[in-house]
């Protein structure tokens, strides 16, 4: 255990770059959390609407995160393989990219709306479901502009930059998300529509402070950041090649996550309130442990860029052990105090028999991520590995086929033909935890990752 430590792409050097990044993805947790506890004192209609209407949006917005966070893999081997020139047009290309993005999810947010009427939800949580949405459309290349740009850190192993910035957005997010929902200080109140306005205009100064970080005298002097602005066909298209695959990976989970969501919402206000609570706490334990698994794609990149599996294995067996006890910790957490973390959601409008209601269903449903909790760091972990080396295809390809046959279809049967209730959905929901995890850690135990590179 102490040779782990002190080796190279051991334990220090995982933590090193993934604490920072599992920080920084608890920062962005922290504003979704409060996000949803202030909608859930404001209403149990605005906390009903948030999570549905939130996560249609994130569906749309995580296939183009996917591919922009690729970049992370390209900078990550060309850091590895010392070629400086190559960081700064891979991340030209990124950018390139996010713009584009941007146009095409304003147009999607313009344009398909209607599709939030298909959840079937009763109206007045529609509503508020559509006010939200087209504001988080509105704004959504923001976050993909973010994942290119915080790229240029996070593959070269600089990860307490990406930490501060999403600190500072944070700092900006809670407090201007509570003034915007309840009309404190001198802004009006704006319910749902607050919290949207206050999540886009976070997403703008993360944006803003990357700019002068990126771009100065500097890192032109070392990496030539300015100079080497050109769009590159070749390497754009290499970068297509795998993002894409990597963007729809991302996009067919969030679409299965989207899935059982609105299934939920069938069910009832409540049961959908309950479900969006037990899932927005999940995110206390499923982001941080996202963060590990970005920071071990960093390491198996920069690994591969050097000639070295062995260090990649490394590296990703030490991640695992962290993540490990961080999830253990969470699911004990979640054991023992249920009640206090759902109560933090208690909307102000609730009687305490529909309360008791959302209370009874979220105890159960807090024991199911107890369940898989483990299970999603293994994902998690050896998925990212297996990125980081340019096994992306498979990893897309094992999403799309249990997504399909583990969740949409099992889901929909559930609900739409034998009626079953929201445990069978939550149960279907950690089987497909489960079957991705071992999916992921045999593919990776058996090698062909360790022959492949992105880089020419």
């Amino acid at each position: 255990m102490s040779s782990l430590w002190t080796r190279p792409f051991g334990y220090r050097d995982v933590l090193k770059i993934s604490l920072p990044l599992a920080v920084s993805m608890a920062s962005t947790t922290l504003m979704q959390i409060t996000d949803r506890i202030f909608l859930g004192r404001y209403s149990v209609e605005a906390i009903a609407a948030a999570l549905p209407a939130g996560i249609l949006a994130f569906l749309f917005i995580s296939f183009f995160m996917g591919v922009a966070s690729y970049i992370n893999v390209f900078i990550a081997q060309y850091t590895g393989a010392v070629r400086p020139d190559k960081v700064a047009t891979s991340l030209w290309q990124g950018i390139y990219f996010s713009l584009g993005a941007w146009v095409i999810l304003i147009l999607v947010g313009h344009f398909l709306t209607p599709l939030l009427v298909l959840g079937g939800h009763p109206p007045d949580v529609t509503e508020l479901e559509t006010q939200y949405f087209r504001i988080l459309m509105f704004g959504a290349g923001l976050p993909v502009l973010d994942t290119a740009l915080s790229s240029f850190y996070s593959g070269r192993g600089l990860t307490r930059t990406v930490m501060l910035v999403n600190m500072t957005g944070a700092l900006v997010n809670i407090p201007l998300d509570y003034a915007l929902i309840n009309g404190f200080w001198f802004f009006p109140e704006m319910g749902i529509q607050g919290a949207g306005i206050a999540t886009v205009a976070a997403g703008a100064v993360i944006v803003g402070l990357y700019c002068p970080l990126i771009f100065n005298s500097k890192n032109e002097k070392q990496y030539g950041i300015i100079s080497n602005f050109k769009f590159a066909p070749d390497l754009f298209i290499r970068f297509i090649k795998y993002g894409l695959s990597n963007g729809t990976q991302f996009f067919l989970d969030i679409f299965a996550v989207t899935f059982f969501v609105y299934m939920v919402g069938r069910l009832g206000t409540t049961i959908l309130a309950a479900s969006n609570i037990a899932l927005s706490i999940d995110g206390i334990s499923f982001f941080p442990a996202y963060g590990i698994s970005v920071g071990v794609s960093t390491l198996v990149g920069q690994a591969i860029g050097q000639g070295r599996p062995d260090y990649a294995k490394r590296a990703t067996v030490c991640a695992f052990h962290i993540t490990c006890v961080w999830m253990l910790f969470m699911g004990f957490i979640y054991v023992t105090i249920p009640d206090v973390l759902i109560s933090m959601f208690r909307p102000h409008d609730i009687s305490d028999v529909q309360f008791f209601e959302v209370l009874e269903h979220g105890r159960i449903f807090l024991l199911f991520m107890v369940v898989y909790i483990f299970f999603d760091g293994l994902a998690l972990v050896y998925s990212g590995a297996l990125k980081g080396a340019g096994d992306v295809v498979y990893v897309m390809k094992a999403v799309g086929v249990f997504c399909v046959t583990l969740m949409v279809i099992p889901c929909y049967l559930g609900v739409e033909v034998f009626k079953f209730g929201p445990n069978f959905l939550w149960a279907i929901f950690t089987a497909y935890v489960l079957v991705l995890s071992f999916v992921f850690y045999f593919r990776f135990k058996g090698g062909k990752w360790e022959s492949m590179k992105v880089i020419e």
